[in-house]
């Protein structure tokens, strides 16, 4: 996620990564490597990490937004030690597998929306701008998030804003949005944040009641749930002897698979009590780097979205033999 400002000319943002010394601090173990920035955005990292890396070191930028790519191009174009693959970080087997980089040194991933994503009103993320109700991270792939409410059932409405977004009052929105749509198609941000405020009964101090219900909307839409399962499970398994696996959450959903696919590695096998197994077969090939971490006092007061981020970090070990995940 990044940190973003207008300039005041359309389209246009100027943005800061959040935690991007940190996270870049803890990525880079060899200079000369190969590396994945997994959620290029509008390449914060990347920049950072291309800085940093010597002339023979590599970087392969990922992402599933078309503008996100078209930035990731320009810099391509620039630095020859940069290139790009289009699509999600599920995808991240093909995408080695198209650079013929059998492992790497390290991956990083920053999670959820971009901040140009939700400072861009024609994206529809924002629940505090006026704009259609789309949401998607790749507009070119269908459904947008007003499609998906003009014809969802009821209980599976309930159950997304429930499961992603936590909110407890899901079965009330659910049925308001059905009513409503009923009368005439939900096609705007405004409209659907009104309705929500509506439904909610009790409202959180310091929270837009529609908070919980666009979050859990976008990840449902975007499929970012599974897509992270399937990221870590390929981050994991690809990366090198002492290679690393960065990741910044921002939200608690999210943080918490990261943290149980961590631990969970670096745990290695849990065997039943009583069967006889050697050190080694208890050992696992991965460890945590440290605790997870936050952005700094001074940082978030510079952007009030890095108050939530969570940084973790997964190392493959060059002592012990590798496994399959």
């Amino acid at each position: 996620m990044t940190l973003t400002s207008t300039d005041g000319a359309a389209g246009s943002f100027s943005h800061r990564s959040v935690l991007l010394d940190s996270a870049v601090d803890l990525l880079l173990t060899d200079s000369g490597g190969r590396y994945v920035d997994a959620t290029f955005g509008r390449g914060g990292h990347s920049r950072m990490i291309l800085e940093r890396l010597a002339e023979n070191g590599v970087l392969l930028g990922i992402d599933k937004d078309p503008q996100a790519i078209d930035e990731s191009r320009t810099l391509a174009a620039a630095d020859s030690r940069f290139n790009v693959f289009h699509g999600s970080f599920a995808d991240l087997g093909q995408a080695l597998e198209q650079a013929q980089w059998p492992q790497v040194e390290g991956v990083l991933m920053d999670l959820g929306v971009s901040s140009p994503q939700l400072d861009d009103a024609s994206r529809g993320f924002s629940f505090m701008r006026q704009g259609p109700l789309d949401m998607r991270m790749n507009p070119r792939q269908a459904p947008s998030a007003a499609e998906w409410l003009a014809s969802a059932d009821e209980k599976v409405i309930a159950d997304v804003i429930f499961k992603y977004g936590e909110e407890r009052f899901s079965r009330r929105i659910a049925r308001l949005i059905v009513e409503r749509r009923a009368e005439a198609p939900i096609s705007t941000t405004l409209e659907l944040a009104e309705l929500v405020a509506k439904a909610v009964p009790k409202k959180e101090k310091h929270k837009h009641p529609a908070t919980r219900t666009f979050q859990a909307i976008r990840i449902f839409i975007n499929r970012e749930l599974e897509d992270l399962e399937l990221g870590l499970r390929a981050a994991a398994e690809k990366l090198a002897p002492g290679g690393r696996l960065v990741v910044i959450s921002f939200h608690s959903l999210e943080d918490r698979l990261v943290k149980r696919f961590m631990r969970d590695l670096a745990r290695g096998p849990q065997m039943p009590k009583g069967i006889p197994v050697t050190a080694a077969e208890e050992s696992s090939a991965y460890r945590l780097i440290g605790k997870a971490s936050k952005a700094a006092s001074d940082e978030v007061s510079d952007n009030v979205r890095a108050r939530s981020a969570v940084m973790r970090v997964l190392e493959r070990r060059a002592d012990i033999a590798q496994e399959k995940i």
